[in-house]
């Protein structure tokens, strides 16, 4: 038997395998609405957990593994089954979501939901790398049991259920955020399971080069790394400045603490909390600008003065090697009690003399103390 007998008839075997897990069937459809259930009342509630185990049941990855075979392949109708099978499957999702959303009517929803509407080239590279698993879960029999924990990593349904819950609040642009999270998740899957397939095998990798739907999908993908890089930018200046407002503050409140007198005495002045609101810097200016909003809590209205708060501002800036505007924000307290009697030292001394001779009055200084009688060596009885 030839090579190439064997290879064909590996190919035919792999069509088959596919075109079983692309059927539109009742455990299908049972497990997708189920899945859609658990998913859309956990993100309600809020619970990682429930969310995880929708993502278990979900019955996804079978379609999408199919038509990542059907692109390779050429197979236009393996491929129309897959996506037909997978698109029942979404459109159910996001009608269920919907409706549940609706009735729940929550007035906001929980970070569960929120945190699936901004992807970013991370989602992408746990979507490629999540595709390749499944596909070589495919191949190789004995790492199948690999495959929920593919599901999870990859959370096929959750972001359906994310958009349907936001179209049911009217929340258009979040919702087009979890659409493209699950564009990300689809498209990635696809990808890597191509790539997995092509490294795995000589004879998918010479299938893979000729097949135009596989340049389809790699282009596709391509053109998501536009508004997902921009997204992950977007994320790592929001953690620099993170990080950089986060320094600032504890520098700041360091600063005021530890040397200046007019902040280090917390009776006058209490520092409460430190604020930055940052300014986008004019082209050419390295330094930082922005405002420092100090609230303090003071008891003395005096203070701090203008001047004090300006020599403040002047040692801050040269120490950070920034531009910012100091801004003290004054909250006065007023005690408010019964006031306190300290009493006079003669006082107290004629007090304490009056005390002690009281003690020696009704003492009994006189009194005798019995002692117990010893016999002397006469026997008789000694004092």
């Amino acid at each position: 038997m030839t090579s190439e007998s064997v290879s064909s008839r590996k190919i035919r075997q792999l069509h088959r395998s596919h075109m079983r897990d692309a059927a539109l069937d009742e455990v299908y459809i049972v497990l997708s609405i189920g899945a859609s259930l658990i998913s859309t009342l956990g993100l309600l509630a809020n619970s990682p957990a429930v969310v995880i185990g929708a993502m278990v049941v979900a019955p996804w990855i079978m379609p999408l593994r199919a038509a990542t075979f059907a692109i390779l392949l050429g197979e236009v109708r393996l491929l129309g089954r897959s996506l037909s099978t997978l698109l029942v499957g979404v459109a159910t999702t996001t009608l269920l979501s919907l409706i549940l959303g609706w009735l729940a009517g929550l007035p906001q929803f929980g970070t569960e939901v929120l945190t699936r509407t901004s992807p970013n080239l991370l989602d992408l590279g746990i979507a490629l790398v999540a595709g390749g698993l499944a596909t070589y879960a495919k191949l190789r029999s004995d790492a199948v049991s690999s495959l929920a924990g593919t599901a999870i990593a990859v959370a096929l349904v959750p972001p359906v259920c994310v958009m349907g819950l936001l179209l049911s609040h009217q929340q258009w642009s979040d919702a087009s955020g979890a659409g493209l999270l699950f564009a990300t998740n689809l498209l990635g899957i696809l990808t890597g399971g191509l790539v997995l397939m092509a490294w795995k095998d000589s004879e998918f990798r010479h299938v893979l080069r000729r097949s135009r739907l596989s340049v389809a999908s790699f282009t596709l993908t391509g053109v998501l790394l536009i508004p997902l890089g921009s997204s992950f930018v977007s994320l790592l200046n929001k953690a620099n400045r993170e990080n950089r407002r986060s320094m600032v503050e504890q520098t700041v409140r360091k600063f005021l603490v530890n040397e200046t007198l007019t902040f280090s005495d917390p009776e006058l002045v209490d520092v409460e909390r430190v604020d930055i609101d940052w300014r986008k810097n004019e082209l050419g200016k390295k330094k930082e600008e922005g405002t420092i909003l100090v609230i303090v809590r003071i008891t003395d209205p005096d203070l701090p003065s203008y001047k004090q708060v300006t020599l403040v501002q002047e040692e801050i800036n040269k120490l950070l090697q920034s531009n910012y505007q100091l801004i003290v924000q004054r909250s006065a307290v007023d005690v408010v009690g019964p006031k306190q009697i300290i009493p006079d030292p003669q006082e107290l001394e004629e007090a304490e003399i009056n005390r002690s001779a009281q003690t020696d009055e009704d003492g009994n200084p006189d009194s005798e103390i019995s002692l117990p009688m010893q016999k002397t060596n006469d026997g008789e009885d000694g004092p």
